[in-house]
């Protein structure tokens, strides 16, 4: 069972993801918190395996603050917020998932965040994440695809060539008519 605590300052929003969160059996919702010292009190109470943590909080905190905090306490964060940062934060976050996300953008990024804190092998089934959803940690890069030349002709090269040597140039042909005449 993956535990997580959510770090959401908009009371309605934090309510909604413990739902759609706790819909899936294999994860428990640990607590509720809306800055920096109800995170940490949360944590203590109950340690969490994962924090959803938005960027902006209540009282002024803000959501790498928390993050940082918990990450000394070992506890990975996924950042969810509107605004996402520009630049990968692998050293705060495994990734973040950008509002608004629809129900299955979050369960693909607790699957993703799960596989990663189990340390489990990757099994690649959709290829894409889904557009709100960045993962931070190192993924092997993909193998290019090696570039082959556009095929332009069904026929095979040296075809072609048969088929220009052996068809009639209009000028030969004109020629050859000449000569016919004056003969």
């Amino acid at each position: 069972m993956l535990n997580i605590l959510i770090v959401e300052d908009e009371p309605l929003l934090a309510d909604t993801l413990k739902r759609l969160i706790e819909l899936n059996p294999l994860y428990r919702v640990t607590g509720i918190a809306d800055d920096l010292d109800s995170a940490l009190s949360a944590a203590e109470e109950d340690p969490p395996e994962l924090a959803l943590v938005d960027l902006q909080l209540a009282n002024g905190s803000s959501g790498y603050g928390v993050a940082a905090r918990l990450h000394d306490r070992g506890i990975a964060c996924l950042f969810t917020t509107g605004r996402a940062p520009g630049f990968a934060v692998s050293d705060l976050a495994i990734g973040c998932l950008s509002k608004p996300f629809r129900e299955e953008d979050l369960v693909r990024a607790l699957s993703e965040a799960e596989d990663i804190l189990r340390d489990r092998p990757r099994i690649v089934l959709r290829a894409r994440l889904p557009e709100q959803l960045q993962i931070y940690t190192a993924a092997p890069p993909e193998e290019p695809t090696p570039w082959l030349p556009p095929v332009r002709s069904r026929t095979s090269l040296w075809a072609r060539l048969l088929r220009r040597v052996r068809r009639t140039s209009s000028f030969r042909s004109a020629a050859g008519a000449r000569a016919d005449f004056h003969v």
